[in-house]
This record gives C-alpha cells, sequence and structure tokens, in this order.
C-alpha cells in the first residue's frame, strides 16, 4: 500500500556491537551486526513493509563529513519516494546529536527521519537495542510525523534539541529545558510539543565536496583560559570557530581578546555556552554573535553557513 514502506538505514554503532559475554556493556566492539540482522524476528514489524539498507558500519566516533553526506543523500532518495512513509536510521550514539542535526538542517523533511540505537550492544542480557527500534519504527510510521528526530529509552527528542547525557544510563539522551517531543508507550505517541520544522539551510546540490568544507573548530572558556589555541588556529587557516563560555555566553578576557582579533584575519566566530540547559541570552553589547544552540550543533550551522 502506498506510503506505508519504512526504510530502515543502517550505518553500525552500539546496536549491532558484540561483546564476549552477555554481561560485558563497555568492553564490546561497535558496528559487527548488519542492520537486517538487527531487524530479525522483531515483533514491531508486524503490519509494516520495511526495507532494510546498510549505507555505512562504523562506530559513530568515527563519523565523518563524507558519511554525513552519503547517509544524507540515501535519505533524500528514500523520502522522494510516494510508498514510503519514513525513515528509521541506526545510529552510535556518540555523535547522534550531531547527525540528527545536520539532516534536519539539509533535509527538514516533511516525513520523519528518526534516528535510534543503543547503550548496550546487541549480545548484552539487558540489550536495548530491539526496544529502541522498536519505537523508531512506530513513530516513523505515525501518520502525521515529520523532522527529523530521535527515538531513545521511549522517549522522542527533536534534532535541535536533542543530546546525550550520559555516558552509561540507558535513557542517556535528553531534550534539556526545552522539552521531549513525545513519549512513545506500548508503540503509541503520546505527543507533547511540536514536530520539528523549517526551512533547510542548505540543499544537498549545493553542498562541496567533503574534503572541502570550511574547517571550523571549537573552543571552551574557562579559568585561566588563554587565546594561545585560537592564535594557533587562525594560523593554521581555521575558516570558523564556536566558543563555548561559561553562563550566559561569557569569556575569559585572554580568549575574547584573541577572538576579537580573530574576526578581521577573516574568521567568523560564533559564541555558545557550555552549560548543558539554556542558550546564550544576546545583549545590545555583545562583540561576538550568539547562537542558540550547542557548541557541536553551532559548529554545524557555521559549517554550513560558510559554505557559500
Amino acid at each position: 500500500m502506498a506510503g506505508k514502506k519504512i526504510v530502515v538505514l543502517g550505518t553500525g554503532g552500539t546496536i549491532a556491537g558484540r561483546a564476549a559475554s552477555a554481561f560485558d556493556n563497555v568492553g564490546y566492539q561497535s558496528a559487527q551486526l548488519g542492520v537486517a540482522k538487527l531487524l530479525q524476528g522483531l515483533p514491531a514489524l508486524a503490519g509494516l513493509e520495511v526495507e532494510a539498507e546498510q549505507v555505512t558500519q562504523i562506530d559513530s566516533k568515527d563519523m565523518d563529513f563524507a558519511v554525513w553526506v552519503a547517509l544524507a543523500q540515501r535519505c533524500a532518495h528514500w523520502l522522494a519516494r510516494e510508498d514510503v512513509a519514513g525513515l528509521v536510521v541506526t545510529h552510535g550514539t556518540d555523535t547522534m546529536e550531531e547527525t540528527a542535526f545536520f539532516l534536519q538542517a539539509l533535509l527538514a523533511p516533511a516525513k520523519p527521519v528518526v534516528l535510534t540505537g543503543a547503550m548496550r550492544p546487541a549480545t548484552s542480557a539487558g540489550a536495548d537495542g530491539p526496544q529502541n527500534l522498536a519505537d523508531a519504527l512506530a513513530v516513523a510510521a505515525t501518520p502525521g510525523a515529520r523532522g527529523v528526530c530521535v527515538a531513545f529509552a521511549g522517549t522522542l527528542h527533536g534534532a535541535h534539541d536533542v543530546a546525550k547525557a550520559h555516558n552509561y544510563r540507558l535513557a542517556a539522551f535528553t531534550s534539556g529545558d526545552a522539552g521531549p517531543l513525545a513519549y512513545i508507550e506500548e508503540g503509541r505517541l503520546r505527543q507533547l510539543r511540536a514536530w520539528p520544522a523549517g526551512e533547510p539551510m542548505r540543499t544537498l546540490a549545493s553542498l562541496r565536496a567533503p574534503a572541502d568544507w570550511p574547517r571550523v573548530e571549537i573552543v571552551w572558556s574557562y579559568a585561566g583560559a588563554t587565546g594561545s589555541t585560537v592564535r594557533a588556529l587562525v594560523a593554521d587557516g581555521v575558516r570558523g570557530l564556536v566558543v563555548a563560555g561559561t553562563g550566559n555566553g561569557s569569556l575569559h578576557h585572554a580568549l575574547e581578546e584573541a577572538l576579537l582579533h580573530a574576526q578581521p584575519a577573516g574568521v567568523v566566530v560564533r559564541r555558545t555556552t557550555r552549560c548543558a540547559e539554556g542558550v546564550v541570552i544576546a545583549t545590545a553589547g555583545d562583540r561576538l554573535a550568539a547562537v542558540g544552540l550547542s557548541p557541536v550543533k553551532a559548529r554545524i550551522a557555521l559549517i554550513l553557513e560558510l559554505m557559500h
């Protein structure tokens, strides 16, 4: 039936990981099982037409621009199909929030693209991957769903707000003070906020080859910070800098001075906060532009902005 197919794109991660013991949840090797294997025997497939495709097979700590482009291209391909209702992307947790933000910024899809993964490998006695994958399929099949989101531990997060907040717990992701989009309960959504929407920052056709993407780095402000890292990066040809400030984006005076000197040299600077919740509130006297994104997402936004 038209519009009923869900396509699952595999990229590896812990959800596809293996360990020697069923009780080893940290000493595993990621990206060992193909996405088709992850779907085998999943009760959530009942009543759904599901197609699987392996885009890559990596530990998401090793995510790079080339994989992002390949994944975005496959997402765009399947989203254009009338018979496809939505997509699920299996992904490692370490950079999941970055991939989600990139896909939303590039595609802003009118259909759902649901990222999911696991904190425990597939061989674990308490593996969380099957439930997360079942929940993601339920979201992707929900009528009216749209945009890029993350389904994890029974909670649905939007690409703009989602962040990995814990290195071990099963409920590793949060939407901060913005709150989740929905809860997923026995295959049904209890929706709290509107679906992600908006216009793409850049089109797939406008992207340069990954090797030619503008270089943007992140620096942090902290007690005793200096401007030496900024000066070294400017000398090394960086195109943009995102600074994670303290509190409301405040910066150590030595670091701020270096960033102010970087701007006339052609380096674009964006200011964020290192706080886990809240966004920088701009004031009239700001000398460095503030953005309401986490440092890693501000970096992606600046890369796309500089890609004229």
